[in-house]
């Protein structure tokens, strides 16, 4: 019941078997501490923040995986350590402004601009409509584009990119 019940609150959620064991271990571990009284309520609450903590790594590890490019040129002619070490510091600020994104709206960005989902496909997947997809996508993109701004990356700051 809860491997289904996970399943059908985080459709993309790989590692549900992973997370079931861990939640009923956690049980175990509690129930013997004494500190559970209602063991299935416990276990159910476990597993969803177990879930929602693989998910918020899972974007954190995507997110901090665009700022990992080819290795750094240290006596080449193409771009310059500066230019390389400035791009990179700006892909790491992306990450940054895309992590600070609300988690739904990150989740959409993530699979379409990362992932490249059609709206359909992330629809399908999520379990929403795509004007919904299409309206996440675009609020992510104007909050990085803001977050960027912000930190001086970007049109109307004071760096040129």
């Amino acid at each position: 019941m809860l491997r289904a019940w996970l399943r059908n609150l985080f459709p993309s959620l790989h590692d549900v078997d992973d997370i079931v064991q861990d939640s009923y271990v956690r049980l175990i571990r509690a129930k013997r501490a004494g500190k559970v009284s209602h063991p299935k309520g416990y276990l159910f609450s476990t597993a969803r923040n177990a879930a929602r903590d693989v998910i918020r790594h899972q974007a954190v590890v995507e997110a901090w995986s665009i700022t990992e490019t080819a290795p750094l040129p240290v006596l080449e002619d193409s771009p310059g350590v500066v230019d390389l070490v400035s791009h990179r510091q700006e892909l790491a600020l992306l990450a940054e402004a895309i992590y600070a994104l609300p988690e739904r709206c990150r989740q959409v960005f993530l699979l379409k601009k990362i992932q490249g989902l059609s709206q359909n496909e992330i629809a399908a997947r999520l379990g929403i409509t795509e004007n919904t997809v299409e309206s996440l996508v675009a609020k992510g993109a104007h909050r990085c584009a803001d977050y960027l701004r912000a930190h001086g990356v970007g049109p109307g700051s004071n760096h040129a990119t």
